[in-house]
């Protein structure tokens, strides 16, 4: 199911995307920006649309970060996961530090890129990397 169709959103996928997205601890699902979707899109087409993205993180829920937070370093207190605003990635059709420069070249949001869990950081807010 296409999520967008020009500048409207598709209400149904979007729900579908918030449930597959939803908190992996609790099961709690947040409306998800689309603007991350938009962000995930063009990182595809820029890589060739050959590929999947590997969801690491989507929503987090105020207790799932809490918990990640006291067992991980670099874990926001308060992360735009809890607010469907970021997403950690990998993408089948690239290397983690392609979607870096792409996300880099697109200065769409926040990128931070974390070469030795071979994942990328993705957000809606402003533009600043890690």
């Amino acid at each position: 199911m296409t999520y967008a169709w020009g500048k409207t959103y598709n209400p149904k996928a979007l729900a579908q995307i918030n449930q597959f997205l939803r908190d992996y601890q609790t099961g709690q699902t947040h409306p998800i920006d689309p603007r991350l979707l938009d962000i995930l899109w063009g990182i595809q087409g820029e890589m060739g649309r050959k590929g999947v993205y590997e969801v690491i993180s989507g929503f987090r829920s105020p207790k799932t970060n809490g918990k990640l937070r006291r067992t991980s370093s670099g874990v926001a207190g308060h992360s735009l996961h809890m607010k469907g605003q970021a997403i950690d990635v990998r993408f089948s059709g690239g290397d983690t530090d392609q979607i870096q420069q792409c996300a880099l070249e697109m200065r769409s949001g926040g990128v931070g890129y974390y070469a030795k869990a071979d994942f990328v950081h993705l957000d809606t807010g402003e533009f600043r990397t890690w």
